[in-house]
């Protein structure tokens, strides 16, 4: 997992050498804030169109979708705040396997909530085509009624 970060890290300042290179290079006087100001702006607004445009088009088939991706955001940026807090504070030890594992608990239980619904969906679908009874068998013919 150190290893990791230090990569991160390392594409990151590279990144950010560059970026204030070309700016001083064509003349502007930016701070290390003024950057991030806009470098961070221009991301962000980028990404919201990418992510909207793919929100809106996953609304049209199931918000279900939705919140899982915005979980699983919320679960990633968490697992890996976990990890480098253990880092800083030297409680446990910061593993990149632990990130990995943790993320798989997630979508463990989310596929659990999927099945569940999905067999409750089916139940609600027989239901609705099987006609509703007493749940007792019509001793005559042999057959159970109401077997959900």
């Amino acid at each position: 997992m150190k290893d990791f970060i230090f990569i991160l890290t390392n594409i990151v300042n590279h990144f950010h050498d560059l970026i204030m290179e070309m700016a001083e290079s064509a003349g502007l006087n930016l701070t290390d804030k003024d950057l991030h100001l806009w470098v961070f702006g221009i991301i962000g607004i980028i990404s919201f169109f990418l992510v909207h445009v793919i929100f809106k088009f996953l609304a049209t088939f199931s918000i279900t979708a939705i919140s899982f991706i915005y979980t699983f955001t919320i679960m990633l940026v968490l697992v890996f705040a976990i990890e480098i807090q253990q880092k800083i504070t030297g409680r446990g030890q910061m593993e990149f396997d632990d990130a990995v594992i943790s993320l798989w608990g997630f979508i463990l239980f989310f596929a659990g909530f999927l099945i569940v619904t999905d067999v409750l969906f089916w139940q609600e679908i027989v239901r609705s085509i099987c006609p509703q009874s007493d749940g007792n068998i019509d001793r005559k013919k042999g057959e159970a009624h109401n077997f959900l």
